[in-house]
């Protein structure tokens, strides 16, 4: 009876702890969403269908064709700034970085 007991008991941790991972993984992503649709959307294509407004803005969605991802960290840790004079400089924190890229990195077309 007592063994019963733990291994219920440990197929329930089990089931429980790989949820709550995947919805960390995912609250990240879509806090991620939400910065760069009010930060990056007015100009950009930011999700998987739309296209960007601004002619020399690059969809996010192909980002990996023309940059490694994880090269977009640092760029966004250090600011992104454009050579072009409409873009605005755009700064954030450490986790906020990081969940753009989370999405970004989600949203790929590869």
């Amino acid at each position: 009876k007592a063994a019963m007991k733990r291994l219920v008991l440990g197929m329930l941790a089990a089931c429980l702890a790989t949820p709550v991972m995947a919805e960390t993984e995912f609250e990240k992503i879509m806090h991620g969403k939400g910065l760069v649709e009010t930060n990056c959307a007015q100009c950009h294509g930011v999700s998987l269908k739309d296209k960007s407004k601004h002619d020399k803005a690059p969809v996010f969605r192909s980002l990996a064709k023309r940059y490694p991802i994880e090269a977009l960290e640092e760029a966004f840790a250090e600011g992104i700034y454009s050579g072009h004079p409409d873009m605005p400089v755009f700064e954030a924190t450490q986790e906020q970085v990081s969940a753009i890229v989370a999405y970004i990195s989600s949203i790929q077309d590869e």
